[in-house]
């Protein structure tokens, strides 16, 4: 069982800066991905950033934040971050973790999914 447990949205104004993070607890041998989401009203779920864990740590984000988000991680805390910057109107979402890890029989590859974070950001 792998729960992923997501802190640090909120409201903001245009132009202001939020930090998310998603930690991940239960039976875990290795990480091999984490990620952030997002869905806006009316809108298809898409991926924002993942980043590789505990491997070399590539990234990639959407278009629509590069230079704007970092993606980072703390292995040991088993945790992914989204740093988000010069926040607009159009990055309002509920913001999901997504976690892709062999579990700790070493058997299974399993997707997990956070509850969402709303983050709103006000023109």
């Amino acid at each position: 069982q792998v729960q992923l447990v997501e802190s640090g949205g909120g409201l903001v104004q245009a132009g202001g800066s939020l930090r998310l993070s998603c930690a991940a607890t239960g039976s875990i041998y290795t990480i091999n991905a984490m990620g952030w989401y997002r869905q806006a009203p009316g809108k298809q779920r898409e991926l924002v950033a993942d980043i590789t864990s505990p491997s070399d740590g590539s990234t990639n984000y959407a278009d629509s934040v590069k230079g704007r988000f970092t993606i980072s991680r703390d292995n040991a805390k088993k945790t992914v971050y989204l740093q988000m910057n010069s926040l607009k109107p159009e990055d309002t979402a509920v913001y999901y973790c997504h976690s892709d890890v062999t579990d700790g029989s070493r058997r299974y590859r399993v997707d997990s999914w956070g509850q969402g974070t709303q983050v709103t950001v006000s023109s």
